[in-house]
C-alpha cells in the first residue's frame, strides 16, 4: 500500500514522495509518476536513521 509523505498538503497536484514497504525494504516514489525504485532493507534503516539523527540535532 502506497502511502504519502505527512508533510503534503494533500492536495492531488500536490509534490510529494509515497512509500510502500514490504519485507525486503521500502519502495519509493513521487506521487505524480508511477515509476518507482527499490530500496533494500539495510540501506532503508540507514537512511531513516540518518533522517532520525537530524532531526533530534
Amino acid at each position: 500500500m502506497w502511502r504519502k509523505s505527512s508533510r503534503s498538503n494533500g492536495a492531488e497536484d500536490s509534490d510529494c514522495v509515497e512509500i510502500a514497504l514490504d519485507g525486503s525494504g521500502a519502495r519509493i516514489r513521487d506521487s505524480k509518476g508511477q515509476e518507482d525504485a527499490t530500496v533494500a532493507a539495510p540501506a532503508w534503516a540507514a537512511f531513516l536513521a540518518m533522517v532520525k539523527d537530524q532531526v533530534r540535532s
